[in-house]
């Protein structure tokens, strides 16, 4: 079994995955590559769970393009299923590595798992180039672990064959669960998380964001509004040139994971276009206002912890304000619900690959 990984939230999400298989060593031999996509980052998001690959392929470069990257994570993987020979190969989400790996995997006949499988917003461009990524790593795996019933049911939707989907949950709230089990108890402190790195918001969008939460910052002083910066310079230059001067605005490199879990369980209100955050601040009662025009992650505005507010920047001042000069439609929004799983979802999939027994995800709402 070969597990692949190259970002921040693949490691994440997949260090669950990894150490479920290696709690059956009669059934698997795990080993993982990881193709350096993110560096830094990366680094960060394995030691809260002692994930280490046995192969990196160090793939990053400054100012890779989307084609370069594939290119090289098309080549190394291929080498490193050449060399590893192995029965599985598991990929995690929808990034370029995971693309890459999926394709690789498919010229070489060796069968695939796709970890977060069925997440759709049915908008090639948004989020760009996820959407398209996601879509092929689908099409070409073996087993597919969707994360909630609407992704199981997009996937069949798409022809997949029911054999092939798995409703398991999200590994994102099993990272988040055992993280969260080792920290201290806090009290609410007067802070608003934001988060901020789409690629499809690079530009304009951005700048009207970045807009909208320097008028947020200075209407609302008694707040400190953290915000983890993304390295990239199409992020970081603009975040810096818009709110470097705001007293009230602490931007930091981005944080590890355990203490971003830690901010996000203390804070008042989230403004983010991440999907993991879309998925880990429902599940511990937080606010998420949702920076995008579109979501392949619903549930949490279905569930009423989250509003997609997009990136006008009158939007999502109207949005915000509200919610932070009204605790009771705060507090409305602050009711923990996990939409997106239960924490066994890494279970579940190594007992599925096993030949295990196991019970399907029901999603709160929906137990019988």
């Amino acid at each position: 079994m070969l597990v692949v990984y190259g970002t921040r939230p693949e490691a994440i999400k997949i260090a669950p995955v990894v150490g479920a298989l290696r709690e059956r060593p009669d059934r698997f031999t795990v080993r993982t590559c990881a193709t350096g996509q993110h560096r830094e980052m990366l680094e960060q998001a394995q030691e809260p769970f002692g994930l280490s690959p046995d192969l990196d392929l160090r793939l990053m470069e400054p100012d890779q393009s989307l084609n370069g990257l594939a290119a090289a994570a098309l080549r190394a993987v291929d080498g490193a299923l050449a060399a590893e020979r192995p029965d599985w190969v598991l990929v995690q989400g929808d990034t370029t590595t995971a693309m890459a790996t999926a394709l690789a995997a498919f010229h070489r006949c060796v069968r695939l798992g796709h970890v977060e499988a069925g997440l759709r917003t049915g908008d090639l461009g948004r989020p760009f180039p996820e959407e398209a990524n996601r879509r092929i790593v689908d099409l070409l795996a073996d087993a597919l672990f969707a994360p909630t019933a609407r992704a199981a049911a997009a996937l069949e939707g798409e022809g997949a064959s029911p054999e092939r989907v798995h409703l398991v949950g999200n590994t994102g709230i099993d990272a988040l669960l055992s993280v969260t089990a080792d920290l201290p108890s806090e009290p609410q402190a007067d802070e608003v998380l934001v988060t901020l790195h789409r690629r499809e918001s690079f530009g304009p969008p951005l700048r009207a964001i970045l807009d909208a939460l320097r008028r947020l910052a200075l209407a609302f002083p008694e707040l400190t509004w953290v915000y983890p910066v993304h390295p990239n310079p199409n992020v970081r230059g603009p975040a810096v040139a818009a709110l470097g001067s705001i007293r009230n605005f602490r931007l930091c490199d981005p944080l590890p994971y355990r203490e971003l879990v830690r901010q996000l369980r203390r804070c008042r209100l989230v403004l983010t276009d991440s999907g993991g955050i879309q998925e880990e601040a429902p599940a511990l009662g937080k606010p998420v206002l949702v920076l995008r025009d579109a979501t392949e992650r619903p549930e949490g505005v279905e569930a009423g912890t989250a509003e997609l507010v997009g990136t006008d920047p009158e939007r999502i001042f109207e949005a915000a304000s509200r919610l932070l000069s009204d605790e009771g439609a705060r507090s409305r929004m602050a009711q923990p619900v996990s939409p997106y799983g239960d924490g066994r979802a890494a279970q579940r999939i190594a007992a599925i690959l096993a030949g295990e027994p196991w019970t399907p995800f029901v999603p709160p709402g929906r137990e019988r």
